[in-house]
C-alpha cells in the first residue's frame, strides 16, 4: 500500500485539486514545480500562495504536507517554439496540435519527479494530466502515463505508481471533485489563488478566478465552471 506521494504542482486548478486529493489519502505528500521559462511565470508565485493557504485553512491536511521543490528546467524554453515559452499568438499548428504544446515537457517533468521521488523515498507520483477535456497534448494521454510508469520503474529499479486523478473527468467534474474534497473553502481557494491563464493575467477577475478569459486555458476553466455552477444551482 502506498503511503507517500510527490505531486507535480504548478499552482493551477488541476494540480491544486490533485494535491488536495493526495492530502486526503497519503500520510506524507511533497510537491514539485518547474520553472521552464513559461510566459505565465506568475504561476510560480501562485504555487507558494496556494501551499500557504492549504496549511492555514485545512488543519487536517497541514501535517501531511511536506517539502516543496522547485526545479529550473529552462532548457525547455531554449528548444521550444511553443506559445507558452515565446511571445507568439496562440494558434493551431499544421499537425493538428495547438502551439501551446511544449514537446517533451511532461516526459521531462515525470522523469525529474521520479528521480526526486527516488531520493526522497516517495512512492506515488501524482499529476493532473487529462485526456477528457484537454488540448490534445499527446503527453497527457493515459497510454503515455502507463508507458512512463513502466519505463521509470524499470529504469530506477523502483516500483513507482503514476497516479492521474483527473484523467477521465472534465473540468466541471474537476470543480466538483474539489468541492467533495474540501467543500466551499477549497473551491474558493482555487478560484481566488490558483493560476491557469497562459498570459499570466491577474488583473481580470471572473467567477472562476483570474485570467485573460480568452486563452485556451481560461476558456477550458470558464466552461467547466459554468457547467459546475449550473449543476450546483439545480441540486
Amino acid at each position: 500500500m502506498h503511503t507517500t506521494a510527490l505531486v507535480l504542482f504548478s499552482g493551477g486548478q488541476d494540480s491544486t485539486t490533485c494535491l488536495a486529493d493526495a492530502l486526503s489519502k497519503y500520510e506524507r505528500v511533497e510537491t514539485i514545480g518547474f520553472d521552464y521559462g513559461q510566459r505565465h511565470r506568475i504561476e510560480l508565485q501562485a504555487r507558494l500562495t496556494v501551499l500557504a493557504r492549504l496549511r492555514e485553512r485545512f488543519p487536517v491536511w497541514a501535517p501531511r504536507l511536506g517539502d516543496d521543490h522547485l526545479l529550473n528546467v529552462d532548457v525547455l524554453g531554449q528548444i521550444s517554439d511553443s506559445s507558452l515559452t515565446k511571445e507568439i499568438a496562440f494558434e493551431m499548428q499544421t499537425g493538428g496540435l495547438p502551439n501551446t504544446f511544449v514537446p517533451g515537457r511532461n516526459l521531462l517533468f515525470l522523469t525529474l519527479a521520479a528521480a526526486l521521488a527516488y531520493r526522497r523515498g516517495l512512492q506515488a507520483i501524482v499529476t493532473g494530466v487529462c485526456e477528457t477535456d484537454f488540448s490534445g497534448y499527446p503527453d497527457c494521454r493515459d497510454d503515455t502515463m502507463k508507458a512512463m510508469q513502466i519505463a521509470l520503474s524499470l529504469g530506477m529499479e523502483r516500483r513507482f505508481l503514476i497516479e492521474t486523478p483527473l484523467m477521465w473527468i472534465d473540468k466541471a467534474d474537476t470543480w466538483a471533485m474539489a468541492h467533495r474534497l474540501g467543500g466551499d473553502a477549497l473551491v474558493e481557494l482555487i478560484v481566488e489563488d490558483t493560476h491557469t491563464c497562459y498570459l499570466g493575467d491577474r488583473m481580470q477577475r471572473h467567477a472562476w478566478g483570474y485570467g485573460c478569459g480568452s486563452c485556451p486555458a481560461c476558456e477550458l476553466r470558464a466552461r467547466g465552471w459554468e457547467r459546475y455552477a449550473a449543476g450546483r444551482a439545480q441540486a
